[in-house]
C-alpha cells in the first residue's frame, strides 16, 4: 500500500483526504490511500512516521508549515528561500520539502491580473503568506503585510494603519489568514471594506466557503475576486507528481 496524508489541526476544513481519494478512485489506484492526521502538537510527528511506515507523501497545513521544517532532511530551494513546506516526499528514511503552495497561488492569481493591479496588502505572516510574498517578489508587484502583531518585523503594518491613502495605493488585498473559514463563515479580516472600487483584486486563500464574507463584500464593491480552491487543485496535483517523481 502506498500511504499519502495530511497533517495540521485542526483538519474538519480540509478537502485533501476527499480530493485524493476520488482521484485515486477516478484514475484507478486501488493500492493508494489517501488519510488525514490531525495532530495537536508538531511533537507528535515522529510518532507519526513511525507509526505509519509506508507513507509516501504528506501535504502540510496550518499550523505546522514552518514548524515541521525541523524534522527534514532536505529542503528545495524555494522552501530554503521562505522558510515554509506544505509538501514533504518521503523516500525511505529522508524527508524532502517542497513548496507547492508557490506554483497553485501563482497559476490562480496571475491570470486576473489588471495593469492597475501594482501594489498589494498581504494579511497574515504564517507559512501560506511566505508563499504568497514569494509569488508577489517574483511577479514585481511591491506589498505590505498586515498583521495583528507589529512586533514580529518593524516593517509590517497593522490593520488599523490601512487607510484610505493605502487602500487606494493597493488595489490587490489577498487573505492568507484562516479568518473567514467555515465554520467561522460569518467572520472577515478587518479592513475597511467601504473604500473598496472595481479596480480592488481581491484574493481568498481560504476556499471553504467557496465564497467568503470577504469576498461578497468585494462583491459588493465590483471588485475583482478570486478564491483558493484553484489553488487548493493545483497545488496538490503539484505535490502528487513530486511524491511519485523519482
Amino acid at each position: 500500500m502506498n500511504l499519502y496524508g495530511l497533517i495540521g489541526f485542526p483538519l474538519g476544513h480540509s478537502f485533501s483526504k476527499q480530493y485524493f481519494t476520488e482521484k485515486f478512485e477516478r484514475e484507478g489506484l486501488p493500492d493508494c490511500v489517501f488519510e488525514s492526521f490531525p495532530i495537536e502538537s508538531i511533537d507528535k510527528f515522529g510518532a507519526l512516521l513511525k507509526a505509519n511506515p509506508s507513507l509516501k507523501g504528506l501535504g502540510v497545513t496550518i499550523p505546522y508549515k514552518e514548524q515541521v521544517l525541523q524534522f527534514v532532511d532536505e529542503l528545495s530551494d524555494e522552501v530554503k528561500s521562505i522558510g515554509a513546506t506544505n509538501s514533504i516526499k518521503i523516500a525511505g528514511n529522508k524527508l524532502i520539502a517542497y513548496n507547492t503552495d508557490i506554483i497553485g497561488f501563482e497559476q490562480s492569481f496571475t491570470p486576473h491580473l489588471k495593469p492597475t493591479h501594482k501594489r498589494a496588502l498581504v494579511l497574515g505572516t504564517g507559512g501560506a503568506s511566505k508563499a504568497v510574498q514569494y509569488v508577489l517578489n517574483k511577479c514585481g508587484i511591491d506589498f505590505l503585510v498586515v498583521t495583528r502583531n507589529t512586533l514580529l518585523n518593524s516593517s509590517f503594518i497593522h490593520y488599523n494603519d490601512i487607510d484610505p491613502q493605502i487602500m487606494a495605493g493597493y488595489s490587490i488585498i489577498i487573505n492568507c489568514t484562516p479568518v473567514g473559514m467555515w465554520p467561522n463563515e460569518h467572520t472577515a479580516p478587518e479592513i475597511p471594506y467601504h473604500l473598496l472600487t472595481s479596480e480592488h483584486y481581491l484574493y481568498d486563500l481560504v476556499y471553504k466557503p467557496l465564497k467568503t464574507l470577504f469576498l461578497k463584500k468585494g462583491e459588493e464593491m465590483g471588485a475583482v475576486l478570486q478564491n483558493g480552491y484553484d489553488m487548493l487543485l493545483i497545488q496538490a496535483e503539484a505535490s502528487w507528481k513530486i511524491w511519485n517523481s523519482d
